[in-house]
């Protein structure tokens, strides 16, 4: 008998836990809510804010909403080994994730409830959506290739540790996922990402691998070079078994195009999660759908504020079930890691209210609106895959930034673009990319309008490896680094040229 139809059994529960989610999102989101208020109302946060009296939505209202400048300082007294501070007991890991204006890295709480309830609930609930999805898997007939980052000792704490998400989890994982994942811990765990690509290599190209888990930029880096050594240029001949690629981290649009021409397999899938370190928030539940199911019932109250309202005095928040559809909103977060009214930096646009579907539209710091097009990631997202469809092209990775006024008074907006393959025509590729934006985004169209406000935009094709090269000589490369894809500002652009030599 198929040992993966045996194991699926063990997923029904979830499956129908989830089901459930069409029906009863909001009295789900009040109990996790309840939960939380409850559980921290004796930290040193929950006696601040009075969490002993809150009794429903409205109360907690009370609550500022938190950048992490704000709660650096408690997160830092939890680094030392204080204790109760913004969740209850002992925090012990931190993920590190990218930095903010004023810091390298951010340090975000990981406690033991939220490794649980939240993000290990959720690699549980990606293996139960995609069993419901796929019944003739054979996913447990071999192992998962998980693709993770690093960790490092916590300041001089005992047995605490600050690092990437992903090395947490492998850290702390049940011994018996071990028996199903590969490679070994002491190679997954490696700093140098060039020294792990080629020991993940080595240990895996004769495994009987039938799932990866991973960031699509870091795992193609592996992938291409496992094809090297075994001296082939299609996947499926090295894991036959292959069947689907759990990914998150980045837009997978970009190299989607890259993926089936790596994995020749018609039972190949792609599934896509949404993973961070402040929490695991969404899956893929539909092949054909691209937009994720959010997780209700994990250790995590959602709240949402209209991207017109970010950053203003006092912007207008709306819980889970006041959203409106097709909307772009800041995520704002409370969970059982200790984070409360947390704006995570992530853009989301709702498609489905039966069960609540999204997509992510981008960052709140990552977008052009310097000349009120209001340009966002999933807007470039779709120009460059119909301007790839239309010239044949295939894109490793791409920034894009104003150009303010050049020599001659013209503004517009410049991408740097390192291709997989060059499209059929440079100039092609950049109309339909224009015409495209136009197309999907109002605002940009009316500022291209007789080129009066901005010029056509200038593509500039970045060398091989720039921006490989770009995030290495930053210290970043691997685990959940990623190129910032849109910026208002030239600075990241800028060094990223000063390398394209």
């Amino acid at each position: 008998m198929n040992s993966t139809r045996l194991i699926s059994t063990l997923f029904k529960p979830r499956q129908k836990a989830t089901a459930l989610y069409a029906t009863q999102a909001e009295a789900l989101q009040h109990k996790v809510f309840c939960r939380l208020i409850n559980d921290a109302a004796n930290t040193e946060w929950g006696l601040k804010y009075g969490y002993k009296d809150i009794k429903r939505y409205q109360d907690f209202q009370r609550v500022p909403v938190q950048t992490y400048e704000e709660i650096k300082p408690y997160v830092e007294r939890m680094r030392h080994g204080e204790e109760n501070v913004l969740w209850r007991g002992e925090v012990r890991w931190f993920a590190k994730s990218s930095g903010t204006t004023n810091d390298k890295s951010k340090f975000i709480p990981v406690s033991r409830d939220g490794l649980h309830d939240t993000h290990y609930a959720g690699g549980r609930d990606a293996v139960a959506l995609y069993l419901q999805q796929n019944p003739e898997s054979r996913f447990f007939s071999g192992k998962g290739l998980i693709l993770g980052g690093s960790h490092a000792p916590n300041y001089n704490v005992k047995r605490s540790l600050v690092g990437d998400l992903s090395a947490i989890l492998i850290e702390n994982v049940n011994p018996l996922v071990n028996l199903i994942r590969v490679p070994e811990k002491k190679i997954a765990l490696l700093s140098d990402f060039e020294e792990k690509v080629e020991r993940i290599t080595r240990a895996t190209m004769n495994q009987h691998v039938t799932n990866l888990s991973g960031v699509p930029s870091w795992m193609m880096a592996v992938l291409k070079h496992i094809l090297e050594v075994k001296g082939t240029d299609n996947l499926a001949e090295v894991w036959p078994d292959l069947e689907v690629f759990f990914h998150g981290g980045v837009a997978f649009t970009p190299y989607r195009e890259q993926y089936k021409q790596l994995i020749r397999s018609d039972k190949m899938h792609y599934m896509e999660t949404y993973n961070a370190s402040e929490g695991f928030f969404g899956l893929q539940n539909d092949f054909s759908d691209p937009s994720m199911l959010l997780m209700i019932d994990y250790g995590v109250f959602y709240e949402f504020i209209p991207m017109e309202d970010v950053g203003t005095e006092n912007p207008h928040i709306v819980p889970l079930a006041d959203v409106e559809l097709n909307k772009n909103y800041a995520m704002v977060i409370s969970t059982s890691c200790g984070l409360w009214r947390y704006m995570i930096g992530d853009t989301v646009k709702f498609t489905n209210k039966h069960p609540y579907k999204f997509v992510i539209t981008g960052r709140t710091k990552h977008f052009i609106n310097a000349f009120g097009e209001e340009l966002m990631v999933d807007n470039a997202e779709q120009g460059l895959a119909k301007a790839c469809e239309a010239t044949g092209a295939q894109i490793v990775d791409y920034s894009a930034a104003p150009v303010f006024m050049d020599a001659h008074a013209k503004c517009r907006h410049q991408w740097l673009i390192e291709f997989a393959v060059m499209p059929d025509s440079l100039e092609d590729f950049g109309r339909v990319l224009d015409t495209s934006l136009q197309q999907i985004n109002s605002d940009y169209e009316a500022k291209r309008h007789k080129n009066i406000t901005l010029q056509p935009l200038e593509i500039i094709v970045a060398r091989h490896n720039l921006f490989h090269d770009w995030l290495k000589e930053k210290g970043k490369l691997g685990g959940q680094h990623k190129v910032p894809r849109l910026s208002n500002t030239r600075d990241y652009i800028e060094e990223m040229l000063s390398l394209n030599q």
